[in-house]
């Protein structure tokens, strides 16, 4: 039972970091590959408030807990 509920877990948070990682913009994105990305590094403080920097912590935070699923359940298989 617990195998199952976590692989379906397991299953929605792999299709969830598809998602996010297909839905964030492409570092060349913009005005230039390299101007741009320099300049949203140097002026861009408030990164974390875009679009971009929401679906970069919750990639982050997605991936986590997709390591970590996949870590219980290698467990519960041997």
């Amino acid at each position: 039972m617990l195998q199952t509920i976590i692989t379906i877990v397991h299953v929605i948070l792999a299709v969830i970091l598809i998602a996010v990682v297909l839905f964030q913009s492409g570092k060349s994105a913009g005005l230039s590959g390299s101007i741009g990305g320099g300049a949203e590094t140097f002026f861009g403080k408030n990164k974390a408030r875009t679009i971009d920097g929401m679906l970069a912590k919750l990639t982050g935070v997605v991936a986590l807990l997709f390591i970590v699923t996949s870590f219980v359940l290698s467990l519960i298989l041997k």
